[in-house]
Parts: structure tokens; C-alpha cells; sequence
């Protein structure tokens, strides 16, 4: 296996005078192989997010580089940076705001083939929008031409899988993707992610504040507190032994919410 993402002494800065400035990130370093599933856990404001947006091209990094393929991303001109576009895709939070409501399942969907300049012909262009409808079980002869409101919100984060998925990317970053959905939807969709890692290799960074999601999910995880990594390692060794007061928390709080479920099922 190869390492598919370095992140190497990655910083975010926002703000510009003195008294206004906030590092959301300091100094954050981590790597990953191609199929590997990680897994950034943190409070609301860690900077999880935002080393996701980074990654995706959507903020610039304050310093630090990225190597993407052992390709320096944080170097690269936007016209170059597009040509990696294809490759890493990102699932949103909210599903129902990262869909234009104007738009079509088939043209939400169709839609980064289009950017992406991946296939030029309209109706191979259907047929792949068909696959991946049909691959996160929506049947596309039901779906295509509906719209977004339509839609309930387990749907809708389908949708927003699909649109991901249809450029066959070789990384994913899901934010937050279970956070509006139920407990029954929350473990649907993370089947469905690992059905696509398994079978077509795709990476994840799957940033979340939920640690108990990344159990039998993600191969790793990476505890990121104020904006530094403060636990990292596979999922079951951080887990079963935190080293960090902040994960140490977290696992509190996680015991003592299966020992309240446990009680209500008994």
C-alpha cells in the first residue's frame, strides 16, 4: 500500500490583526494509506472541519504542506488543483443545504461528472448517475426526476453519497454526515460507506464529535483537541486506552451513555 495523504505541519490562522487572531489549527501532522478509513473526533471548534475543507480545496492552509498521490497540493495553482478535484470528494453535514433545491436528483448527481469534465456524453453520463443511484439504494426510475424537497432527510444524505461517489474518487470526507439523521439511518449510511471502501478502496476522513460511530468503522483514529492532536492511533487502542484527559472524556461519556441505553432495553 502507498500513502495516499500527508499532512505535514499543518496550520489554520483566521483573522488579521493581532488582537482578532485565532489558530484553529497548530501544527497538525498525520498520514494515511489508500483504502484506510480515519477517523478526526473533536469538540465543536477542534479544527476537525476544517483540516476536511483544507483537504477538499475549499480554505487555504495558514502553513503546512499536503501531499496528495506525492503531490505537494498546497503548491499548485487552482488550474492545477482542479485536476485533483475528481479525485477527493466531500459529503456534507446538512443535506438539504448542500442540494439545490431547483435542481433535478438526475442534475445533482450528474452534476460533478460535468465540473469534473469526466464524460463528455450525456448518456453515458445518465447511465453512471444510474449506478450510483442504484449502488446507495435509491431506484433510479423512481428518483431521477424528483426533487430535493421530496426527499426525506435519510434520502437526501444518499443523494448527497451518490453525488460523491459517481466521480469514483479515491477519498471521501464526510462531515458530520449522521448528525441529522436517526439512530437506524446513522448506521445504514455508515454500512454504505463501508460497502464502497471494501469494494472500490475508497478512503475516508470521516470527521465527527460522536466517537462511538468509529467503532468497527474506521481503521484509525485522530482525537484533535483546540486545535492540536492530542490521540492518535487504530480505533480499538485509543478507545480502550486513551492517553489524553480530553479522550479520556470522551470514553467517559460513551460508557456512561451505553450503560443508560442498556438500562432503558433491560
Amino acid at each position: 500500500m502507498s500513502t495516499l495523504v500527508k499532512v505535514d505541519h499543518l496550520m489554520k490562522i483566521y483573522g488579521h490583526s493581532k488582537s482578532d487572531k485565532v489558530a484553529v489549527l497548530k501544527d497538525v501532522s498525520f498520514s494515511f494509506e489508500q483504502g484506510e478509513i480515519i477517523g478526526l473526533i473533536g469538540a465543536s471548534g477542534a479544527g476537525k472541519s476544517t483540516i476536511g475543507k483544507i483537504l477538499a480545496g475549499l480554505e487555504e492552509p495558514s502553513n503546512g504542506n499536503i501531499y496528495f498521490d506525492n503531490v505537494e497540493l498546497t503548491t499548485l495553482k487552482a488550474k492545477e488543483r482542479r485536476i485533483f478535484a475528481k479525485h477527493i470528494q466531500m459529503i456534507f453535514q446538512d443535506p438539504y443545504e448542500s442540494l439545490s433545491p431547483r435542481m433535478k436528483i438526475f442534475e445533482l448527481v450528474e452534476e460533478p461528472l460535468i465540473i469534473q469534465k469526466i464524460e463528455p456524453v450525456k448518456e453515458k453520463r445518465l447511465q453512471m448517475v444510474r449506478e450510483a443511484l442504484a449502488f446507495v439504494s435509491l431506484d433510479p426510475d423512481k428518483y431521477l426526476n424528483r426533487y430535493p424537497h421530496e426527499l426525506s432527510g435519510g434520502e437526501r444524505q444518499r443523494i448527497g453519497v451518490a453525488r460523491a461517489f459517481v466521480c469514483k474518487p479515491k477519498l471521501i470526507i464526510a462531515d458530520e454526515p449522521t448528525s441529522m439523521l436517526d439512530t437506524s439511518l446513522r448506521l445504514e449510511l455508515i454500512q454504505l460507506l463501508k460497502r464502497m471502501n471494501e469494494q472500490f478502496n475508497i478512503s475516508y476522513i470521516f470527521v465527527t464529535h460522536d466517537i462511538a460511530l468509529t467503532n468497527g468503522f474506521c481503521d484509525r483514529i485522530i482525537v484533535l483537541h483546540q486545535g492540536e492532536i492530542v490521540d492518535e492511533g487504530p480505533t480499538e487502542q485509543v478507545i480502550n486506552e486513551p492517553t489524553h484527559p480530553f479522550t479520556k472524556s470522551l470514553i467517559k461519556a460513551l460508557l456512561i451513555l451505553e450503560r443508560q441505553e442498556g438500562e432503558l432495553s433491560s
